[in-house]
């Protein structure tokens, strides 16, 4: 069995599903369960939020592997991480993947990334086998412009030709599955392992805002416009919905990106024997939510 948090979001809906496909049972955790989308077979929907161990204990109950992933406001706060990781040990847990982010090693000081910096190395301090997934951008942060795209065919965003490697959250969870399902200390073919590696996670090319909303433009077959906000604006808009620093901390990254930020990593294909999905395979996939 393998306890999935995070199953309603952006990567776990898939990663319940390839897990499913692959005929593992899941536990799919969420803060939400009854809004939960999926029913399928050898899915056990469950309450549970990783800030809270005690939260998590009945949904770790008989799980082999755990995948990790934070909502938006446990970066700022929960408890200690070490109680989410102990309490796994305890139901026999012997594997976690943990999705943190890029910056935690590009931009290691950091404040938005602290609490991500603490589950790292919550995670390498556990007697638990664990594999880190560092993933840079996502493409489905392009969510975020469906509302004025759907009513005003207008994109509003900073830093309109900054280009970075945006990665779909499909193929993070892929990398997940791979590691989650393989044998302590190989892959499921035999071949190596996932045990301690740490895996930087991007598309397969830069691609700017404005590229972007040309992609969303295309697809739907109807004019796009883009508007450049200005840094302010765009904290101010941010800062509605995340908190003050990880707003500052994710413009730090989108209008001044590091050469690492900017880089191209092979990591997905190595993973997956495949290249890593481009942004308009995304907006394909997702085009219903900016019709």
């Amino acid at each position: 069995m393998i306890t999935v948090t995070g199953a309603t979001g952006n990567i776990g809906r898939t990663l319940v599903d390839l897990l499913t496909e692959a005929g593992e049972e899941v536990v799919a955790v969420s803060r939400h369960p009854r809004q939960a989308s999926s029913a399928a077979p050898g899915v056990r929907w469950t309450e549970g939020h990783v800030g809270d161990a005690a939260s998590m204990r009945a949904p770790l109950t008989g799980a082999r592997a755990l995948f990790i992933v934070l909502g938006g406001e446990l970066n700022a706060f929960g408890e200690d991480p070490e109680l989410l990781l102990r309490a796994a040990a305890d139901a026999g847990v012997e594997r976690v993947v943990l999705v943190s982010s890029q910056v935690s090693a590009t931009r290691p000081e950091a404040p938005s990334h602290a609490r991500l910096r603490e589950f790292e190395a919550a995670v390498r301090a556990s007697d638990l086998d664990f594999t880190i997934l560092r993933p840079g951008g996502f493409a489905s942060n392009a969510f975020a412009w469906a509302d004025t795209i759907r009513t005003k065919r207008t994109v509003f965003a900073p830093f309109a030709d900054v280009a970075l490697p945006v990665v779909d959250p499909a193929d993070i969870a892929a990398v997940a599955a791979k590691a989650l399902r393989s044998p302590r200390g190989q892959d499921g073919d035999g071949e190596g392992g996932h045990g301690g590696r740490v895996y930087e996670l991007t598309g397969p090319e830069p691609i700017s805002p404005r590229q972007q909303a040309a992609v969303i433009s295309a697809a739907l077959g109807e004019e796009v416009t883009f508007v450049e906000l200005s840094r302010e604006e765009a904290h101010a808009a941010m800062a509605r919905f995340m908190p003050e620093e990880a707003a500052a901390g994710t413009l730090d990254v989108l209008g001044a990106p590091l050469p690492a930020e900017s880089r191209v990593s092979a990591d997905v294909a190595t993973v997956l024997g495949r290249p890593a999905g481009g942004f308009a395979g995304w907006v394909e996939r997702n085009l219903p939510a900016f019709r």
